[in-house]
């Protein structure tokens, strides 16, 4: 709640700084019929809109989970996100379009004192506003506030670059702001191109932060008796909210009851150290009667990971009974054909110990 509570609160202050400038922006705009000053002022109210939206969509996704949604409603902000990079993109190519008329058709512009003062102070409100808005955005990990502060940054130059094509104006008689105005807008379908492929990445899904991975599994491994903890898929179902699975690496000897406790306790513990529920906890058994499992495993690790795009084996296992070697081999993304990888690993293992049949398992870089 208190995430919301920042997010909203930052929107707010969003909304009537941004709607404030506009209208500041928009009489001084029509009185000197400067084209650059009513863009900016257009700007400022793709930004309140852009605040609006953030809060319509922080409010949709703190919606409580329901049957059709088990997973909460958390990615509507991403959704927000995407809104507001579509509305900047938008009113970047509003502003190219207006800015090649304006070229085309050029308008001499008046400034006067007042028109200087007001377009200076919106410099700086934009800027420290941009500043403020981003700030409160990564601190509370809102792609929305984020997307926001990043507009409000570009304002703060579309404002500059008015101010200065003013002062030039003023001193030299030469009208520059179309010209700005125009090298701005492709500045700002840019961002927002940027800020599109981001927020869809996260949509998509993207892979674990490396050091989120790192410290849980550390967390797993502390444990007793778990050797080994491996395959951690976080699913994200929005901004510090996610589920997942892992598998752990335990001795043979353990028996339902000793996995049932053990299971309920990882679960407890890294929920509790990052607000994260495993909803699956696989198992890896790890050979602790036959005696040379040690060195085959180790044998056949050498061997494999000389294959290129071989990142890792776990889950090894010798069952002599049924005269079986398992085990899971991790391939990297970067190889192009991940079945010819796996098919020279399970050949490589064959050629060491033909009397056994291999049961591989294909794992990708989650």
């Amino acid at each position: 709640m208190e995430r919301n509570a920042q997010i909203l609160k930052t929107s707010v202050i969003g909304i009537v700084v941004n709607a404030l400038l506009a209208g500041f922006k928009a009489l001084i705009g029509f009185i000197s019929g400067s084209i650059a000053i009513v863009l900016d002022a257009v700007n400022n109210l793709s930004d309140a809109a852009s605040s609006l939206i953030t809060i319509i969509g922080t409010k949709l996704a703190s919606k409580r989970p329901d049957k059709k949604h088990p997973f909460g409603y958390g990615r509507i902000e991403y959704l927000s996100a995407m809104i507001i990079a579509i509305i900047i993109m938008y009113a970047g190519i509003t502003s190219l379009i207006e800015s090649i008329k304006k070229i085309i058709n050029p308008q001499v512009p008046e400034y006067n004192l007042i028109s200087i003062i007001i377009i200076g102070t919106a410099v700086f409100a934009k800027f420290f506003l941009g500043r403020y808005v981003k700030k409160v955005g990564k601190k509370v990990n809102s792609s929305s506030l984020i997307n926001s502060g990043q507009d409000a940054l570009l304002d703060s130059i579309i404002s500059l670059s008015t101010f200065v094509a003013a002062i030039v104006f003023m001193l030299f008689k030469v009208s520059l702001e179309a010209y700005l105005a125009l090298i701005i807008s492709v500045i700002i379908i840019k961002s927002s191109i940027e800020m599109l492929i981001e927020t869809v990445s996260q949509i998509l899904g993207e892979k674990a932060d490396p050091e989120l991975a790192k410290s849980i599994k550390a967390t797993v491994r502390s444990f007793k008796d778990v050797n080994g903890a491996y395959d951690l898929v976080l699913n994200n179902y929005g901004p510090d909210s996610f589920n997942g699975s892992i598998h752990i690496e335990i001795p043979d000897t353990y028996t339902a009851t000793d996995l049932d406790k053990l299971a309920r306790q990882i679960t407890e513990k890294v929920y509790a150290e990052y607000n994260i529920y495993l909803t699956a906890i696989g198992i890896y058994s790890q050979n602790t009667k036959k005696d040379n499992a040690a060195l085959i495993r180790d044998k056949i690790s050498s061997a494999i990971l000389k294959i290129e795009h071989v990142v890792q084996m776990h889950g090894f296992y010798i069952d002599e009974e049924l005269k079986t070697i398992r085990f899971d081999v991790v391939i990297s993304f970067d190889s192009k054909d991940c079945k010819a990888v796996f098919d020279k690993v399970y050949e490589t293992v064959k050629s060491l110990y033909p009397d056994y049949e291999i049961q591989l398992t294909m794992d990708m870089e989650y």
